[in-house]
């Protein structure tokens, strides 16, 4: 008699705290990962930007070079630069190991609310308040952006890179892609103002969060509603939202303390892990491991899933 093949393990949700971060450096704005997860970067109300490792809950250097609080950070595909942009409406480019600024761009009229690199590296772009998103030239030494996409009605909340596609959502209620291949804008209007977008990881759709509390997932082509998740608080604040890193789960901060976790194709609750008592303002999900970073306060906790055991001599 044959035994039935063991069913293949369904996604495991990240919901055991390992580690928590005190970052010193007054409110964590955004955490973020790097581009491979085995580092995460930490944006301060301080001014300073700091880069950790995580899991081990290790300081590796400080940033310092805003001239007011840092809002948003993004680390090149290796791991060599660092951009960051913040309310002092400066975009950095940062020398990862020397912990310098190679070049500071001004420009935008107001705070910088998102920053992303392009796939090489070359290009930084750039979403601010002022209702622009602005490229700049990272090996160019001229002070104006290469580019500025102004189509906007109202602050840039949120950029994302893709190899030839910009997703940009905006306080005026679209999201925006830009396809560089072709030359061509398309907008969805989904009404409430966006605090952010993401692609789904295989590329064929996006993710939008609003101040309405509810998240919407689009054909990325099309702009079919896909999918509507709702429960969470988000009214008031920029807040993150993510898909996990297989795409089985939709992810979003909330005003409550709490991370939400919703089925992607079911549409429903799968779990609500309490974080605090205050704002979950920021959030980043691993590359390609069930690992989940939030930032509420001054602090970061890192979770994992419940069968995960770290390595001896890490903890």
């Amino acid at each position: 008699m044959a035994f039935p093949e063991p069913k293949p393990r369904g996604p495991e949700l990240p919901q055991k705290r390992l580690k928590t971060l005190d970052c010193r450096q007054g409110a964590v704005r955004a955490v973020r990962f790097n581009v491979d997860g085995n580092y995460c970067l930490t944006c301060g109300s301080d001014k300073t930007l700091k880069l950790w490792n995580p899991l081990r809950g290790t300081l590796l250097r400080t940033y310092s070079g805003h001239g007011y609080e840092v809002l948003d950070a993004a680390g090149s595909f290796d791991n060599s630069n660092l951009c960051s942009g913040g309310g002092d409406k400066a975009v950095v480019l940062w020398d990862v190991a020397s912990g310098q600024v190679v070049r500071k761009f001004r420009g935008h009229a107001g705070k910088v609310n998102t920053v992303q690199f392009n796939e090489e590296a070359t290009v930084i772009l750039s979403g601010s308040i002022d209702s622009t998103i602005r490229c700049w030239d990272c090996r160019s030494r001229r002070p104006e952006p290469v580019q500025k996409l102004d189509e906007a009605r109202d602050g840039v909340s949120s950029v994302k890179v893709s190899d030839h596609e910009v997703l940009a959502g905006s306080v005026d209620g679209r999201v925006r892609r830009y396809d560089l291949r072709m030359g061509q804008l398309f907008s969805d209007y989904v009404g409430s103002p966006i605090t952010c977008t993401c692609f789904s990881r295989d590329g064929q759709c996006t993710l939008v969060s609003s101040l309405d509390s509810t998240l919407r997932l689009l054909d990325k082509d099309t702009g079919e509603l896909l999918g509507e998740y709702t429960g969470h608080k988000n009214q008031k604040y920029k807040l993150d939202c993510c898909l996990s890193e297989r795409d089985t789960h939709v992810v979003s901060c909330s005003e409550d303390g709490k991370v939400f976790f919703w089925d992607l194709v079911e549409g429903a609750l799968a779990l609500a892990l309490p974080v605090g008592p205050g704002v979950v303002q920021s959030l980043a999900y691993h590359p390609t491991e069930p690992c989940l970073l939030t930032a509420m306060g001054g602090s970061v906790q890192c979770w994992r899933e419940e069968a995960y055991e770290a390595e001896s001599g890490t903890g």
